[in-house]
């Protein structure tokens, strides 16, 4: 970025801190002006949406709905028919000793918030922390990623067609981009992306205090007992593993049974995978594509290291990876070392479910966790005991597609959560105020001291 560049930047960063600072969008009727004219552009530009994110990541239009757009459109709608809600003062019981006074919180936006967006979903990803931050009431500066340069160009577009730039605008490009961004003050930074970089991001956000919610990744285990339904379980496991091709910070990293199911879950796994994407993935055209060259040798290197027990082909051309599963496999294998990130799952066993949690308890705290059992003891203790930012049992991915719980990590997989009520709250500080009546002055706090006020005070505060 050159000097002119980095001087427009900072100019509209600027713009947007007048827009917030003259109250343009603290009226909860503004920011639902703004939602609406997100989602009818997003309506609009389905079409268009769809053909960016097939050239980006090979997606096909009902992947493309289903994941990105629909999930976008479900927390536009979510936060039109709640944000008055949200946005009304919370009453508070007043203690005694304050009395007469009425206690509330009342809701109230961050500022100029960054929205740094991931390239595996990268619609999905940029517009629902953007609709958060904007029911909130902040403005808000989108970075979306280089990989996915189409679905940029598009989201630059759709942006600029809803909103004014005083409002949000959206800042294209690469780590330069990045860089310079990460050097501006904001109120608050929203990161969706890889534990290396997060761990930057809150580096430089700590220069300026600035508060930051990290969604990243890590090794998501998919636990199987001996009293799963192994067709289903399979079913399932294929689907949340091979969606995107695997390029997904949800997906099952690799599957961890019972030794005693291993045989007829891996079967079940192959017959799932031809079933879903048929006898030659390759040539589905609805089955996508690695991101870029890089990740493309990344996992090949992955399959060549592992022992393959099906799928493996590869087309260096296309950037497509067949659905792939290692088996056997254990904790040091190559696979096992980094997030996998593509469409190659590993089958580890275990002999008991505790030795199972135990050894997921040893490693950074995932994303998310899957345990698939009929065992409703065996669910809650599983459940209780692991530590991981949020999961489904006897299923797989479908917990992140909800407005009615927050989603986010713990530990490296990352911090704070978003989506409905907990996405408004997420760019929301909560102003705890006290309305002190004018009529009433209990003298118990003022000096001189007296031992009859002090009584007074232990009365109130005990």
């Amino acid at each position: 970025m050159n000097a002119m560049e980095r001087e427009q930047l900072l100019q509209r960063i600027a713009a947007q801190r007048a827009f917030f600072a003259a109250g343009r969008t603290l009226p909860v009727a503004a920011r639902l002006e703004a939602l609406r004219a997100l989602r009818d552009a997003l309506r609009a530009m389905e079409g268009e949406i769809n053909d960016a994110l097939r050239a980006d990541l090979g997606k096909s239009p009902t992947e493309s709905y289903m994941c990105e757009t629909g999930m976008a459109l479900s927390e536009l709608n979510h936060m039109l028919r709640h944000v008055r809600r949200y946005a009304r003062p919370i009453r508070a019981r007043t203690p005694l000793a304050q009395f007469c006074a009425a206690s509330y919180q009342l809701a109230s936006p961050y500022g100029v918030a960054l929205v740094m967006s991931p390239w595996n979903y990268p619609l999905m990803l940029a517009l629902e922390p953007l609709t958060d931050a904007i029911a909130a009431g902040n403005t808000v500066v989108l970075k979306p990623s280089a990989y996915a340069p189409r679905t940029s160009q598009a989201l630059e577009k759709l942006i600029a067609r809803a909103l004014p730039p005083e409002w949000a605008f959206t800042v294209t490009g690469g780590r330069a981009e990045n860089a310079m961004l990460l050097d501006c003050a904001f109120d608050y930074i929203f990161f969706t992306g890889g534990v290396g970089v997060g761990r930057l991001v809150m580096e430089k956000a700590a220069r300026n205090l600035t508060p930051v919610t990290l969604e990243l990744g890590g090794k998501s285990p998919c636990i199987v007992d001996r009293t799963a339904d192994l067709e289903l379980a399979a079913r399932r496991i294929a689907f949340g593993k091979f969606l995107n091709c695997g390029q997904t910070c949800v997906a099952p990293d690799y599957v961890y049974c019972d030794e005693a199911v291993r045989a007829p879950l891996v079967e079940a796994l192959k017959r799932a995978v031809a079933a879903q994407y048929g006898e030659r993935p390759l040539e589905n055209p609805d089955y996508g594509r690695i991101v870029n060259r890089k990740h493309f040798d990344r996992l090949s290197g992955l399959i060549e290291r592992g022992h393959v027990a099906f799928g493996g082909e590869r087309d260096a051309a296309s950037l497509r990876i067949a659905p792939t599963i290692l088996d056997p496999a254990s904790f040091d294998d190559a696979a096992m070392a980094e997030e996998i990130f593509g469409p190659v799952l590993p089958v580890l066993t275990y002999r008991t479910l505790d030795e199972a949690l135990e050894q997921i308890d040893r490693r950074p705290h995932p994303l998310a966790l899957y345990f698939f059992s009929a065992d409703r003891a065996a669910q809650r203790r599983v459940m209780s005991r692991a530590r991981f930012g949020g999961g489904c049992i006897n299923d797989t991915v479908i917990h992140l597609a909800t407005a009615n719980m927050p989603f986010g990590g713990v530990g490296e997989s990352g911090m704070g959560g978003y989506h409905g009520r907990a996405g408004f709250e997420t760019f929301t500080h909560r102003k705890s105020i006290v309305d002190k009546k004018t009529w009433l002055d209990l003298p118990m706090r003022y000096q001189p001291y007296t031992k009859f006020h002090d009584r007074l005070i232990r009365m109130f505060l005990r």
